[in-house]
C-alpha cells in the first residue's frame, strides 16, 4: 500500500477520469439547456459550466501531464516513445481546444445574462457561439479518446 508508483498512478487515472467526465457532462448539460432555450437556465448553466472547467477540468487537466511525466520517469519509459509522442500531441489538440471553448463559454455566459437581464432572447452571436463550442468539442473528445486507447494499449507506432 506504500508502493508510490502505485499512488502517483491512481491519481493519474483519478484525474484522467475526472477531465473526462467533467467534459462530457458539462457538455452533455450545455448542449441539453441550449435546445431548450430558456435564456435564464441557459445563463445559469453557462455560469456553472465555467465554474466546472476552472475546478475540475483546468484542475485536472494540470494533474495529468505531471503525473504522466512522473509516471514515465518511475516506469523507464523512453518519452519520446511513439505511443507517448502521439500521446502529447493528442493531449495538445485537446487542451487547445479546450481554451478555445473556455474563451466561448466565458462570451455565451455573458450573452446569456445579458439577455436576462434585458428580457430579451437570446442574440445570434450566442447561436454563433455555441455551434463553435460544439465543433471543438470534437476534436477535442476523439483526441482524449484516443489518448486513454494509447495509455493502455502503449503500441509501438514507428
Amino acid at each position: 500500500m506504500s508502493d508510490p508508483y502505485l499512488w502517483i498512478k491512481w491519481l493519474h487515472i483519478l484525474s484522467a477520469t475526472v477531465l473526462f467526465g467533467t467534459g462530457l457532462g458539462t457538455a452533455f448539460h450545455m448542449l441539453m439547456t441550449h435546445l431548450r432555450g430558456d435564456v435564464s437556465v441557459v445563463a445559469a448553466a453557462t455560469r456553472n459550466t465555467v465554474l466546472a472547467d476552472w475546478l475540475f477540468t483546468a484542475t485536472s487537466g494540470v494533474v495529468q501531464p505531471v503525473t504522466g511525466f512522473v509516471l514515465i520517469n518511475m516506469a523507464g519509459f523512453d518519452p519520446f516513445e511513439s505511443w507517448l509522442v502521439l500521446t502529447y500531441a493528442l493531449y495538445g489538440v485537446a487542451g487547445l481546444c479546450w481554451l478555445k471553448v473556455v474563451r466561448l463559454q466565458y462570451r455565451m455566459r455573458g450573452l446569456a445574462t445579458d439577455a436576462v437581464v434585458r428580457g430579451e432572447p437570446l442574440p445570434t452571436d450566442y447561436d454563433k457561439a455555441v455551434r463553435l463550442w460544439f465543433i471543438l468539442g470534437w476534436p477535442a473528445f476523439v483526441s482524449l479518446m484516443a489518448v486513454f486507447a494509447l495509455m493502455v494499449m502503449k503500441p509501438a507506432l514507428w
